[in-house]
């Protein structure tokens, strides 16, 4: 029997009750395994009417009892970390190392999230004037929304609500519809844990869900993480809407390798931060730009590595990559690779086509790599979202870094040198929110904030760290003037001097 995964809302699940759902497959063997019911505008609005609800008690419960709650989930969450990463792999393929990573990440945030009464310390002048104080303080929103992609289905949920129910809100999730489950294992756990009815829900579904979070007048602010095309238009239609928004979108992340870095350091690191998980994440090195004469021999080396890699589905153990999400996605990659030479590059490692014996039915792709790419081609402009990595030629370290500041996105980036003014250099001149020095995938740890520049980010806010904090509240300032007790009229007499 097809498992069907259903809302949760008010702290239980419930049934669609649309009557549309949509298939989740194994990737591996590219059976559909699962039936994920979509919201109607009508199951949207219950969730945010729970949401509303429960915020009426839990925006001014105390700092304690909701920290206390955020232990308690930290410690189920550790205890099931497994399982929850075992969902993650049935549902989106990567391997289980990957998926134990992303629950790690996500742990990271929600132990910000237990310490969070450290970022709410508020602020006091005081004599700013005879007898009168000022005090800046940070309250809650409300209702907020996030709204999260398929490769990450654990870990970028937990970028968003432990910071925004710690802060007093009430968080409504719309996952990936392709990789649902491990959204309803989590709720589980944050019931568990004793977190209120409400206080979490998650309605899965399509545009339909998406577009009523972003106009629903009791949302007050919406988190994204997905595609640029898709960030813009959640950017401005829910500002348009009212709301305060965080929308990450797309990348493609250079890596700058200098003549004088370890060549065989910078090819490790490319080949895990443009391989790993498939290529399927925001952050991973899709394009190498390889300075002076040093090209050939770096080439050579990611090929002799990238060639090695085991490729197989995610829950056999020798396996270090798994399948794609999807055919349609594994296709549409593969598209890049079997139209470069056309467009001027050279095909050093040509991925389409590959399978799996025992499971020739997966979204399979293998290894691919791009040599002396132009810069004109798809297969650089494009955000590919797979195993593709594309090798880039220069002269000079300045034409390199023109290079790298000419493309749209701005997500992250790194350089790899064994010159400490170079790699100064590079990280004050490069334009994007997130730099690594030696680094391939250089992601905050979460008490900094993750987020990039130009079209890899719509809003003022990055997401998790002090930013989260930030975005999940709003400040107030008080300015108060008591009078002395000494004032007292006369007949009152609070035992205080008159002689002051």
């Amino acid at each position: 029997m097809t498992k069907i995964v259903n809302h949760w809302i008010g702290g239980k699940t419930v049934e669609g009750a649309s009557g549309n759902y949509g298939p989740v497959t194994d990737p591996a063997t590219g059976a559909v395994t699962t039936k994920v019911a979509f919201a109607s505008v009508e199951e949207v609005d219950a969730a945010v009417a729970a949401a509303k609800d429960a915020y009426a008690t839990w925006g001014t419960s105390s700092l304690a009892r909701r920290t206390t709650i955020l232990f308690r989930f930290r410690a189920l969450l550790e205890a099931n970390r497994d399982a929850i990463a075992e969902l993650i792999t049935a549902e989106h393929g990567k391997v289980h190392s990957d998926a134990l990573g992303e629950v790690a990440r996500g742990l990271e945030i929600v132990d910000l999230a237990c310490g969070i009464t450290v970022q709410l310390k508020g602020e006091l002048s005081t004599e700013v004037a005879s007898r009168v104080d000022v005090a800046s303080i940070r309250q809650p929103l409300g209702v907020v929304a996030g709204i999260t992609p398929f490769n990450f289905p654990a870990m970028v949920p937990m970028w968003m609500f432990p910071i925004a129910i710690a802060t007093g809100n009430t968080f409504v999730l719309k996952p990936s519809e392709k990789d649902p489950s491990a959204s309803l294992k989590i709720a589980e756990l944050l019931a568990e844990a004793g977190l209120p009815d409400g206080v979490f829900n998650v309605v899965h579904g399509d545009k339909t869900a998406v577009d009523r979070l972003l106009e629903h007048p009791d949302v007050k602010a919406v988190s994204f993480v997905g595609s640029t095309p898709i960030a813009r238009y959640i950017h401005t239609t829910a500002s348009a809407n009212g709301k305060r928004v965080q929308a990450l979108g797309g990348a493609k992340n250079h890596m700058l390798v200098l003549p004088d870095a370890d060549l065989d350091a910078a090819a490790d690191a490319a080949v895990s931060a443009a391989y790993g998980s498939a290529g399927e994440r925001c952050m991973a090195i899709s394009a190498v730009v390889a300075v002076g004469s040093i090209g050939d021999e770096l080439v050579e080396k990611i090929r002799e590595r990238a060639e090695k890699i085991k490729i197989g589905p995610g829950n056999d153990p020798t396996s270090e990559m798994g399948p794609l999400i999807t055919a349609v996605h594994r296709d549409k990659v593969a598209s890049y690779v079997t139209g470069a030479a056309a467009e001027g590059a050279e095909v050093v490692l040509d991925g389409t086509g590959y399978t799996v014996e025992g499971f020739e039915d997966g979204h399979w792709i293998g290894i691919s790599l791009l040599d002396k790419v132009p810069t004109t081609a798809t297969a650089y402009t494009d955000e590919i979202f797979g195993p593709v990595l594309c090798v880039l030629r220069v002269d000079t370290y300045d034409e390199g870094v023109a290079l790298i500041n000419s493309s749209p996105f701005g997500n992250g980036t790194a350089i790899f040198t064994r010159d400490g003014g170079a790699a100064r250099r590079f990280q004050l001149e490069i334009e994007a929110g997130m730099v690594g020095v030696n680094v391939p995938i250089p992601v905050p740890v979460g008490y900094h904030s993750f987020g990039g520049w130009k079209d890899s980010l719509f809003g003022d806010h990055h997401i998790y760290g002090n930013d989260g904090t930030h975005f999940y509240t709003r400040g107030k300032v008080v300015t108060t003037r008591w009078p002395d007790p000494a004032d007292a009229p006369t007949g009152v007499d609070l035992g205080f001097p008159r002689n002051h």
